[in-house]
């Protein structure tokens, strides 16, 4: 079992920026694939971007190009997103997942995820 806890969200003007941290505990994730997700209120949950076990590949949505970055440190079993320029339509409920399915190549598909982090707020003002 992986247990994923998210954290630095809150809110934040438009234009600002913000890093979400995602600590795993209870199994190791430097092997794996990790992904962000968000979820707005009343919106399926939709794909942010994912890592690969060695931060050399990323993929990210095409709304969020540009502007968010993902990295990890697998000595402290941490992922980050670094998002910056953040806009109104950003905010959501931010959900950090461990793929360990995966270990070179990322996924968008949030159903082939195995564990799933509890979320963090993000709320961004116009």
């Amino acid at each position: 079992q992986v247990q994923l806890v998210e954290s630095g969200g809150g809110l934040v003007q438009a234009g600002g920026s913000l890093r979400l941290s995602c600590v795993a505990s209870g199994r190791s994730i430097s092997n794996y694939a990790m992904g962000w997700f968000r979820q707005a209120p009343e919106k399926e949950r939709e794909f942010v971007g994912a890592i690969n076990w060695s931060g050399g590949n990323s993929d990210y949505a095409d709304s969020v190009k540009g502007r968010f970055t993902i990295s990890r440190d697998n000595a402290k079993s941490t992922v980050y997103l670094q998002m910056n320029s953040l806009k109104p339509e950003d905010t959501a409920v931010y959900y950090c997942a461990a793929d360990f399915w995966r270990s070179s190549v990322v996924t968008a598909r949030a159903s082939l995820y195995n564990y799933w982090g509890q979320g963090t707020q993000v709320t961004v003002s116009s």
